[in-house]
């Protein structure tokens, strides 16, 4: 498949009055045409940041790609001027921020919401672009959109208003589309809605997909690959049932043990105890390490090697150095 995105060593800092926020601290990941990569985590991990850098939208001052690169076919986005940025932006690479209601104008009529990029970017006409905009809206399941076109924001649902934001960020027919957080707002039934929507759109359209949620649920249904993301560090990669099923990071497991499941009776969810690392100054180690039930001395000292598991799974934890795991199997078999 061909690689369309390519983030290698990225690291964005906030600079405070309280000092130095090492918001994302050296992440990198690819994407490929037509594929969905989800990237997981808690509230602070760096997820949104890391999104809002592909777009070149991280706001200087106070914030900075301090290091690392983005390559979006071939073209690198760190180093190109805004002017140019703004033509691939919405148009090549299209965002769907998280709260639609907040993403939308509610001055402006759904119609003139839905055309305007067509008749800046793609130079439409008026008709044209309202063509192209019944179309998008009829790929995205809004009833009527004849009449729907000329209604405002406050006059659709939440599942609705969300259909109309996808709808603006596919209707320049981008390459890359990233989603922060589709579902938050959502009840689960529309959540599943919008999930499927995702699904059908991918079809048709063959565009490739960033999906950003701290929900395990949304990423089992649609996901290829899944990065989980903790500190501002990528901990663990892979494919959804590598990730589900053979997850090797104690954070990864920990979040899988906090979902609730339909498969298994009278499951107890168990909570991750504790809190994220301050990030105005990151633990030298692995930055799981103070919540971990299985740390040892070296975690706090020093960061872990990544270990490939597979060709597509990854993961940065000192459990899969030889000599723990010879540790480990001694302790069970003395159990």
């Amino acid at each position: 498949m061909e690689k369309i995105l390519d983030v290698n060593d990225l690291h964005v800092t906030f600079t405070t009055y309280g000092g130095t926020v090492k918001a994302v601290r050296g992440v990198s990941f690819d994407l490929h045409k037509g594929e969905t990569l989800a990237i997981v985590g808690e509230s602070g991990c760096g997820k949104s940041v890391t999104s809002n850098a592909i777009m070149q939208l991280i706001p200087d001052p106070p914030g900075k790609i301090s290091n690392g690169t983005i390559t979006f076919k071939g073209k690198e986005l760190t180093t190109i001027p805004e002017k140019e940025m703004r033509s691939i932006r919405g148009v090549d690479i299209s965002m769907i921020f998280q709260d639609p209601m907040t993403a939308l104008n509610p001055t402006l009529t759904i119609g003139t919401q839905l055309t305007e990029g067509l008749m800046e970017h793609r130079k439409m006409s008026s008709a044209e672009a309202k063509e192209k905009a019944l179309e998008m809206m009829e790929l995205v399941g809004i009833p009527n959109p004849q009449e729907r076109l000329k209604q405002y924001p406050h006059q659709f649902s939440g599942g609705m208003r969300q259909r109309i934001v996808i709808a603006i960020a596919l209707i320049c027919e981008p390459e890359l589309l990233i989603a922060d957080e589709p579902t938050t707002a959502l009840d689960v039934t529309i959540q599943a809605q919008i999930l499927e929507l995702f699904e059908q759109v991918q079809e048709k359209t063959g565009v490739s997909i960033i999906l950003i949620t701290h929900d395990l649920g949304v990423v089992a249904k649609i996901a290829d690959r899944i990065v989980v993301m903790y500190a501002g560090k990528i901990i663990e990669e892979g494919t959804r049932k590598e990730v589900f099923y053979e997850g090797q990071h104690p954070y990864t497991r920990g979040l899988l043990k906090s979902v609730p499941r339909l498969d298994i009776k009278g499951e107890k969810l168990i909570p991750i105890d504790g809190t994220p690392p301050d990030l105005f100054s990151p633990p030298q180690g692995c930055p799981f390490t103070a919540r971990c039930p299985m740390a040892m001395e070296v975690c706090d000292k020093v960061y872990p090697l990544q270990t490939e598991l597979s060709e597509t799974h990854k993961v940065d934890c000192w459990l899969q150095d030889e000599r723990a795991k010879q540790l480990l199997a001694q302790a069970a078999d003395k159990n």
